[in-house]
C-alpha cells in the first residue's frame, strides 16, 4: 500500500469514528477530574478502546486512575505507546486541554491497530494519571511500565495557528520547608518566642540573592503556605512550598544544593528548626528523540501541514521520566485560537472547531509516525541508535 493510499484511508476511517471522538471529549469536559481521581475519564477511554478490540487493564501498575490498552498482532514487531493523559485543573477544568490530549492518543491507537494487523507489532495506548500534580508516569517508570516500549508519543494541545515541535522540559524537584520555632505574645514577650515565619522571609531573601548566581535557564519559585494565625501571636509554624527547575538532572544537582543551603541558612539565622521534604513527585528533564521528531514532522508535511515551529518550554513534565527509558518526543497540536494556557478559556477551546481541526491533523500524523515504524525496520534501528547514544 502506497503513502497517499494509506493516508486515504487514514483520513477515512479517522471520519467514521469522529463522532465517538467527540462525544469522549465533551464528556471529559464536562467531567473534569482531578488527578488520581480520574475514574470515570480513565472508564471512558477503556470503553472505546475495548470496543475495538484492545486488551484493557485498569488499576494499571497499581495506580487505580491508570490503564494499559494494547492490541497485539500476529506477527512480532516494535511496540508502540500513545499516551494520554486526562486529568483536569481544580476550578478550571481541562484549563491544560488533557481532555483533547487523551482522546488524541487514543484515536491514534484505534487507527494504528488495523496497521498492526498488516505489519505485526503491537500497539498501546497507556493511561496515565495526575500529569499536573503526582507525575504517575514517573511511578509507572519505575514499575517497568516502559521498559520493552520500542516508542512513546504524546502531542499536547497549545495555544495559536501553528504546530509545535517536541523539544525539551526541565528537570524539577518540589520541595516543601518546614520552620519550626516557639509561640510567644507579639508585644508583650517577642523575646521568649522563636518565630517560624523569620525562617520562611529568610529563605525568600536568600534565595532571592541567589539569583545572581544562578544560570538564565534556571527557576525557583515558591509560595508561603503557612505563616501563622493571628498577628500578635509568634508563630512557631511556618511552611513554604517551592518548585526547583533546571534544564537537566546534572544541573537540578547543582542548583539544589545551592537552595538547600539557602534554608540551612535561613534557619540558623532566625534560630529555628527546618525540616525539607517532597511534597510533589519530582520529574527528570525531556530528552526528544530528534529522530523520531523528524519522522512525525515528516507525517505531518504528509498530510499537507507545511509549517512548524520550535517549541519554548520552560516547564517540566513526567513524560521526561519516560524519556530517559524509551525513545519520546511530546510535540504540541494547535488549538487554532490564542488562548492562555490553565485558563477557562483554554479548557472552552478544546470543545471548538480549532481543537478538532488540530486532534485531527495530530492523530493522522501521529498514525502515520506509527505505520512507518510499523513497516521500516531501518527507521526503528534509527530511533534506538539515537536512544543509545543520548546525552
Amino acid at each position: 500500500m502506497n503513502l497517499e493510499k494509506i493516508i486515504l484511508e487514514l483520513k477515512e476511517r479517522y471520519m467514521e469514528i469522529f463522532e465517538e471522538l467527540k462525544d469522549l471529549n465533551s464528556y471529559l469536559f464536562e467531567n473534569p477530574e482531578l488527578g488520581l481521581k480520574e475514574f470515570k475519564a480513565r472508564d471512558r477511554h477503556c470503553e472505546i478502546l475495548s470496543k475495538y478490540g484492545f486488551f484493557i487493564e485498569k488499576g494499571y501498575c497499581g495506580i487505580e486512575t491508570a490503564f494499559l490498552a494494547n492490541y497485539v498482532g500476529e506477527k512480532p514487531g516494535p511496540r508502540i505507546a500513545y499516551l494520554a493523559e486526562y486529568d483536569a485543573l481544580p476550578e478550571i477544568g481541562h484549563g491544560c486541554g488533557h481532555n483533547i490530549l487523551g482522546v488524541t492518543s487514543s484515536a491514534a491507537g484505534i487507527l494504528l491497530r488495523e496497521f498492526v494487523n498488516i505489519y505485526g507489532g503491537e500497539v498501546l495506548v497507556i493511561g496515565t494519571p495526575a500529569e499536573e500534580t503526582d507525575g504517575a508516569k514517573v511511578a509507572m517508570v519505575k514499575s517497568g511500565a516502559f521498559n520493552n516500549i520500542d516508542v512513546a508519543m504524546i502531542v499536547h494541545p497549545t495555544s495559536g495557528n501553528l504546530h509545535l515541535r517536541s523539544s525539551s522540559s526541565q528537570a524539577m524537584e518540589a520541595l516543601q520547608f518546614t520552620f519550626k520555632g516557639k509561640t510567644s505574645h507579639a508585644a508583650g514577650s517577642p523575646h521568649l518566642g522563636i518565630n517560624a515565619l523569620d525562617g520562611v522571609i529568610n529563605l525568600f531573601n536568600t534565595i532571592n540573592a541567589l539569583r545572581q548566581q544562578i544560570l538564565p535557564t534556571d527557576r525557583v519559585h515558591g509560595i508561603i503556605t503557612k505563616g501563622g494565625e493571628a498577628a500578635n501571636i509568634i508563630p512557631d509554624l511556618a511552611v513554604a512550598n517551592f518548585y526547583v527547575r533546571s534544564r537537566n538532572k546534572n544541573e537540578l544537582d547543582t542548583l539544589l544544593e545551592k537552595v538547600l543551603n539557602c534554608a540551612k541558612g535561613a534557619a540558623i539565622s532566625s534560630g529555628t528548626k527546618l525540616e525539607i521534604e517532597n511534597y510533589e513527585t519530582s520529574f527528570l528533564d525531556l530528552i526528544t528523540n530528534k529522530t523520531l521528531m523528524n519522522l512525525y514532522e515528516e507525517s505531518l508535511k504528509d498530510i499537507g501541514i507545511t509549517e512548524m515551529k520550535d517549541s519554548e518550554d520552560s516547564g517540566s513534565t513526567d513524560a521526561g521520566d519516560v524519556s530517559h527509558v524509551c525513545a519520546t518526543i511530546h510535540p504540541y497540536l494547535p488549538l487554532y485560537k490564542d488562548v492562555i494556557s490553565h485558563s477557562r478559556e483554554l479548557a472552552q477551546c478544546t470543545i471548538e472547531d480549532g481543537a478538532y481541526k488540530g486532534m485531527e491533523e495530530a492523530v493522522l500524523a501521529l498514525t502515520l509516525t506509527g505505520i512507518k515504524i510499523l513497516k521500516s525496520e531501518k527507521i526503528l534501528d534509527e530511533i534506538k541508535l539515537e536512544f543509545d547514544n543520548r546525552k
